[in-house]
């Protein structure tokens, strides 16, 4: 396997686009943002932004052609039911100028001939990449490993992307055994933060990949000057309620709601719980 494989140039800054349906006096600017926003905190330079949109909840009007954005690519988060409408959105920003990688999120409580349909529809696409995603935290290496083969196959004029969250402190490795099977966009976060469990560490992916294009001392003063307080605050990471989500397959808002004291008084207690409901 090639070690010097390059991460995918670009700060992924999370970000949906339209406003109306969470405003920000509520929930703040990034949940969904505008080119106002990035410009109050980005500027024009050689690395790559991306934002990301969810199906259902964006505003097509918000997007400004590429050519007049800080913005070069779209991360279209769908799920597997909602494809065509995904394949609608994308089109439209595909055709403004941008990159467009749709990321299908809860592959694992789709049935495979939904999902292998999708994949179809997506091949026929002028998109850039798909993404295998691990919305739950649930998937070990043995799923990555088959699933990242039925996407090449299925794929094979797109390039490959995998995003992992880090239930089980499976993300770091799962990236890896997708990077084996031939996915070439990787995701990470600075020290996993990212809703819940998190996502794979991008320190860690740097010093994985031992490319010297990629300096990972800055992340580590980074992280050591703001990350490790305000990962206390917000509690990002590997905890038993989203271990017990992820082994159950479960949606992570049910332990986020168990650690604010919904669910039981204890981890076993929130286990049997869901263990009886059918879809958390």
């Amino acid at each position: 396997m090639d070690k010097e494989l390059r991460l995918e140039e670009s700060v992924d800054l999370s970000v949906e686009v339209d406003k109306k349906m969470f405003p920000p006096s509520d929930f703040g600017p990034w949940r969904y943002c505008d080119e106002e926003d990035l410009r109050e905190v980005a500027f024009e330079c050689d690395t790559k932004l991306s934002i990301m949109c969810d199906v259902g909840r964006t505003d097509y009007d918000a997007f400004l052609p590429a050519d007049e954005s800080l913005v070069s690519m779209v991360r279209v988060a769908s799920y597997v039911p909602d494809i065509d409408k995904a394949i609608h959105l994308g089109n439209h920003v595909k055709a403004m100028g941008y990159e467009v990688t749709v990321n299908i999120m809860a592959v694992s409580h789709a049935l495979e001939r939904d999902l292998d349909e999708a994949l179809d529809q997506l091949a026929a696409t002028d998109f850039d990449v798909i993404y295998l995603v691990d919305s739950f935290g649930y998937f070990y290496s043995e799923d990555i490993q088959w699933l990242a083969d039925k996407y090449l196959a299925r794929l094979p004029n797109k390039q490959i992307g995998i995003h992992c969250h880090n239930n089980q402190e499976l993300a770091f490795a799962n990236t890896i055994e997708g990077i084996i099977k031939g996915a070439n966009y990787l995701d990470g976060t600075i020290y996993g933060i990212g809703r819940a469990a998190g996502n794979c560490p991008l320190e860690l992916l740097m010093g994985f990949l031992k490319n010297p294009k990629f300096n990972v001392r800055p992340v580590f003063d980074l992280i050591e000057k703001y990350f490790v307080e305000l990962k206390k605050e917000l509690r990002w990471g590997y905890e038993l309620p989203y271990a017990v989500t992820g082994i159950l397959n479960k949606h992570p808002r049910a332990a986020m709601a168990f650690m604010k004291g919904v669910h039981g008084n204890s981890c076993s207690e929130f286990y049997d719980e869901l263990l009886n409901v059918d879809d958390v």
